[in-house]
């Protein structure tokens, strides 16, 4: 776990999920949140498969990007927001359940870049496996509103 250089409200962060609304249209919803980490589940729906019936390698990226910048926004500062600079995903196995679960974990920390892994897994009634894992290099910029 990383050290908690700031605390925001619960409520900024839960901004982030529903003032964002590409994420809000997927159904990308906060379940959990702690110092460096992010959790986010989605019911996964027609809307969220590509045409052979398995979820979007877009809506894997959309929610393991989302989710990181919830983790790496528990450790900014006043004043500050996070914006992606760069994502890599890897897509590891066909996707195809009831509801997509992303974790995220801050590796590294920093003033300026914080690098942030991103897990994502499929469940079903029987199983849960891991689809895509996804390193995120997340910006902390001063928050121009």
């Amino acid at each position: 776990m990383v050290e908690k250089l700031y605390e925001l409200p619960r409520e900024e962060l839960e901004r982030i999920f529903s003032a964002a609304p590409f994420v809000a249209n997927l159904g990308i919803q906060l379940t959990s949140l702690g110092p460096g980490e992010c959790e986010t589940r989605l019911e996964i729906g027609p809307s969220h498969l590509q045409q052979d019936g398995f979820v979007h390698a877009g809506v894997q990226a959309t929610m393991a990007d989302h989710t990181a910048g919830g983790a790496a926004a528990t450790l900014i500062g006043p004043g500050e927001v996070v914006l992606t600079a760069e994502l890599k995903i890897n897509l590891l196995r066909a996707a195809r359940g009831r509801t997509l679960r992303c974790l995220s974990k801050v590796l590294k920390p920093g003033s300026r870049l914080t690098v942030v892994e991103s897990e994502v897994f499929c469940e079903s009634e029987e199983d849960r496996k891991l689809v895509s894992k996804t390193t995120v290099t997340i910006a902390v910029v001063k928050n121009g509103r």
